[in-house]
């Protein structure tokens, strides 16, 4: 649990970080996911990275106001976010929210799974607004590796509901971070 929620850690405040930096004027610009302009995508990831992240621990279903909300409506949207991000972290801290299962509303999986997967989601998505907004993302080697081990673990599971493109070929010498988004099907050298 312990490199688990140091991962976490440091790809909330990373994510946080790149939020900070999505300017108002680059909202309707293209991203990485083909199907959503940088708005739609940092509704996604916003909704999903930071209060899903604490639902989950909670054990909560998403209300339907927060599934609806667009947070870029709010000109403190970064903020809000970055608040929401550490809340998200805290309920994770304590070693039982990371036993058992949480209910996806009738499947169910490891709790220690799906905090896997939403950080995965954090620093990937994170790359996509980041890419789509001229910024990089910065994350440890050890992070980078927890992100490429979740990738691989459950590529297919993504690649069936559509969340992954088929697999890209990773450029010699790519980072382990180049090829945690290379197995997602993403390229990491696309550009807006």
């Amino acid at each position: 649990m312990k490199n688990e929620h140091r991962a976490m850690t440091e790809c909330a405040a990373e994510a946080a970080r790149i939020a900070r930096g999505v300017t108002p004027d680059r909202l309707a610009g293209p991203t990485p996911c083909r199907e959503w302009d940088v708005r739609a995508l940092v509704n996604h990831w916003v909704l999903y990275t930071s209060h899903g992240l604490e639902h989950r621990a909670r054990r909560e279903p998403l209300s339907d106001e927060l599934t609806t909300r667009d947070f870029t409506a709010d000109a403190d949207w970064a903020e809000r976010y970055a608040a929401q991000l550490d809340r998200a972290v805290a309920a994770w801290s304590d070693p039982a929210v990371w036993e058992g299962e949480v209910d996806l509303g009738g499947a169910a999986m490891p709790a220690r799974q799906i905090a896997a997967m939403i950080v995965k989601e954090m620093v990937v998505h994170g790359w996509d607004v980041a890419r789509a907004t001229g910024q990089e993302v910065v994350v440890s080697e050890e992070s980078a590796a927890f992100v490429l081990k979740v990738v691989e673990d459950n590529a297919e599971l993504y690649r069936q509901y559509q969340g992954f493109a088929d697999p890209v070929e990773p450029a010699p010498g790519a980072t382990l971070f180049e090829r945690a988004l290379a197995a997602s099907g993403r390229d990491p050298h696309w550009s807006a």
